[in-house]
């Protein structure tokens, strides 16, 4: 099904979904910092609707041209709350540092989880390296009842031990262990809720991913057993959409919405870069009323949103 936004304005929108419950590609747009507020618009709305929206053929943005549109969605985070070497900007999403195969909302360490990210891709490999994306709001919408309540009562604490951008590998070679030792150099550790509410659409969505350390109050294995649980419901395929890139594409998600997952099927040989920039979100809230607490680390540094009460 396609939908035109803003007929008759200098910029028409046409946005022609791809699945029921996620994703969407718009026609019709050049990004870029000049876009006019009607086109804005119906990109934010887009992208509350279908969670991931895709962008053909955006050959003209550079760095300085992805960071100005970002702006115009948002207010940029700095590139990342510890990796400085990857980017004055935006984040390099390199496959020299390593491959992001691993279900995970980005960066839900820190206690201001970004609201949304924007990625243009650079280099690519011949073959492969396409991206996953599923939708926690659709994941949370599908529990049965009583599932719901109980995701509804749960707390998780998320640290960054685990770097989505450098997987763990068998024999890491020194670029891929130096970026570790980068993205590990500060702790942070957040609660989070597992079912938080969307600040702007309302909607509820499961707050997860392999940022998370355990289910607060549970044992190791109940935790494992309850994380795996609810996460398996995120990563069913009809929660998901697939994007293969092209040069000059971008795709922007809702990272309060979403999670996604890098597919590692390119050989060594090939290389896959591209850049990544964050828009400040704000202090997840569940159910209950109750924000997000922090248990380590300050990313005062990283979002403007402000700050969060710390845990006892």
């Amino acid at each position: 099904m396609t939908v035109d936004y803003a007929p008759g304005t200098r910029t028409a929108v046409r946005v022609t979904r791809l699945g029921t419950h996620i994703g969407a590609r718009i026609d019709g747009v050049r990004l870029g910092g000049d876009l006019d507020a009607e086109a804005v618009v119906a990109i934010r709305s887009a992208l509350h609707e279908h969670k991931v929206i895709f962008f053909r053929d955006q050959h003209q943005l550079t760095e300085d041209g992805q960071y100005e549109f970002a702006q115009l969605l948002g207010a940029p985070t700095t590139p990342h709350p510890t990796v400085t070497s990857a980017g004055v900007k935006s984040l390099a999403i390199d496959s020299r540092h390593g491959r992001s195969n691993s279900w995970h909302t980005d960066v839900t360490f820190v206690d201001r989880v970004p609201k949304a990210s924007i990625l243009r891709a650079v280099t690519l490999p011949s073959y492969g390296g396409s991206t996953t994306w599923a939708s926690t709001v659709a994941a949370y919408n599908a529990l049965p009842e009583p599932l719901k309540r109980l995701a509804e009562g749960l707390r998780a604490r998320h640290t960054n031990l685990y770097d989505y951008a450098a997987t763990a590998e068998d024999h890491p070679d020194d670029e891929v262990e130096a970026y570790r030792r980068e993205f590990e150099s500060r702790y942070f550790e957040t609660e989070h809720p597992v079912v938080e509410v969307h600040p702007e659409t309302g909607e509820r969505a499961l707050l997860l991913g392999h940022f998370v350390k355990q289910i607060v109050g549970l044992t190791g294995d109940e935790s494992h057993t309850l994380f795996r649980l609810f996460q398996d419901r995120v990563t069913r395929l009809e929660n998901t959409t697939r994007w293969n890139w092209s040069p000059g594409d971008v795709a922007i998600w809702d990272n309060r919405a979403t999670q996604h997952y890098a597919i590692d099927d390119y050989d060594g040989g090939e290389h896959r870069r591209l850049t990544r920039i964050t828009l400040a979100g704000e202090i997840p809230v569940g159910v209950d009323g109750v924000p997000s607490t922090v248990i380590a680390g300050d990313a005062g540094n990283y979002s403007t949103a402000g700050p969060l009460p710390r845990a006892a």
